[in-house]
């Protein structure tokens, strides 16, 4: 059962990551169209073909490798500067450039002079190629937005769930037995050395209400070798604490309480808060994903500095990180695994939700970055002409013409090469040493 239940939850992420993918190339479809852009083909993925079907002018398809998608737009470049398009040179980079050329008109037609892509406007340009991203960007929202609200998220809160035995630095706790982690060399954890019990609700410290996880956090973290006076709610009655905090090597957290990659020297008490699905209204909602998005961010920042976390986690048996970045082939094992979890069915289908929310998410990010092949290297061709022919016009100056931006492939084939050196990387990282959801 288990077995089936975790193919189960990799077909779920491969139909949820074709739709993805089919969306974001229906904005690129739907605007090149408004805008009398002729598009010979709209497919969803790579390598052969194995269903289309022609309506109108645009055959629409679906490929065997399901890793990407494409629509196809004539004239995507303007003819080189002798007005011919296919015109040769020795130069192997000139060559790139031509070759590029050349496939950007080799389904045009007659009549199609005047619906090339490179013939619109700049800002029809940008429209066309930020609709794919942003069409990601709308479902991220939309997926994330029911969780949040229709469902919820996990929140930690000032309920004790579990009290340590000992106290062990967050960077021993990988190497301990699970069952019996605590050695007789270990000091006695502070929360049970005062008296803490499971199922106890912080209510005071320090003479202070206990707002929520992430005050209470602070304030242990914060007040290392004092001892603190702490009032606790159990079983409907106060009960007085005198907890000595010590310190000890923990993991990081951010502004509230949550776990981020790291260690710290900071106060410890000993013990598990009890986490609780809270949903959020509108505003957290749209909070909690700005928050998200600005990780993203962070995250596609550091990229350059995981790869040798990367390459020891592929090559080196070494251990692959929480936040280790994760392919397609990564993502669908997680999902695998979320769906032969012992867990509330409406638990692992949010958490798949979540799953391909964030993939949209990524999707969108990624794509954004101002560089070709990418969207946004589309985008930011169509800004400097934009640029060019604006300054041109104010200081009155002839048209230089739309921006050449087929002279820019033999670096977009360089970052081409570059991401699928990285994802062939994260690939085999995904395959032999995996993220793990205990992990």
């Amino acid at each position: 059962m288990t077995a089936l239940m975790t193919v189960l939850g990799i077909v779920v992420f491969a139909v949820g990551l074709m739709i993805s993918i089919a969306w974001h190339e229906l904005g690129h479809l739907s605007t090149a169209k408004l805008f009398k852009i002729r598009v010979p083909q709209y497919m969803v993925g790579f390598g052969p073909t194995i269903w289309s079907r022609h309506k109108g002018e645009t055959e629409y398809g679906i490929k065997a490798i399901p890793l990407g998608g494409y629509i196809r737009m004539i004239g995507m470049f303007p003819p080189g500067q002798d007005g011919r398009i296919t015109a040769r040179s020795t130069s192997p980079w000139r060559g790139m450039i031509e070759d590029a050329r050349s496939q950007a008109y080799e389904e045009l037609l007659p009549g199609d002079e005047t619906r090339m892509f490179y013939t619109r406007k700049p800002w029809k340009r940008v429209i066309v190629m930020f609709a794919g991203p942003f069409m990601n960007l709308i479902l991220a929202g939309a997926l994330f937005l029911g969780v949040f609200m229709g469902f919820g998220i996990s929140m930690r809160t000032t309920v004790v769930s579990q009290v340590s035995d000992c106290v062990i630095s967050q960077a021993d706790t990988s190497k301990r037995n699970p069952d019996n982690p605590c050695r007789p060399s270990d000091p006695v954890a502070p929360a049970k050395a005062a008296g803490l019990k499971a199922g106890d609700k912080f209510v005071e410290f320090d003479g202070r209400p206990v707002k929520d996880w992430a005050q209470l956090s602070k304030d242990i973290r914060e007040n290392p070798g004092r001892q603190e006076t702490v009032v606790v709610l159990r079983k409907g009655q106060r009960v007085t604490l005198h907890p000595v905090i010590t310190t000890n090597t923990v993991a990081k957290t951010d502004s509230d309480g949550n776990y981020v990659d790291g260690t710290v020297k900071a106060g410890f008490l000993g013990f598990s808060p009890a986490s609780h699905i809270q949903p959020l209204g509108f505003a957290d909602s749209f909070q909690h994903m700005g928050d998200m998005a600005r990780q993203g961010v962070d995250s596609l920042v550091s990229l350059p500095k995981r790869i040798p976390d990367l390459w020891n986690a592929a090559f080196n048996g070494g251990q692959r990180k929480q936040d280790s970045p994760v392919g397609v082939v990564g993502a669908a094992r997680i999902g695998g695994d979320v769906f032969a979890l012992k867990a509330p069915a409406i638990d692992r289908v949010m958490f798949m939700v979540t799953l391909v929310a964030g993939f949209n998410l990524s999707l969108f990010l990624f794509n954004m970055l101002p560089l070709l092949p990418l969207d946004g290297g589309h985008i930011a061709g169509a800004l400097w002409e934009s640029l060019r022919r604006n300054t041109a016009r104010v200081f009155r100056r002839p048209d230089p013409g739309p921006f050449d931006v087929a002279t820019l492939m033999p670096i977009a084939y360089v970052v081409a090469g570059i991401f699928l050196s990285f994802t062939l990387l994260v690939l085999i990282a995904d395959v032999v040493n995996p993220v793990k959801l205990s992990s």
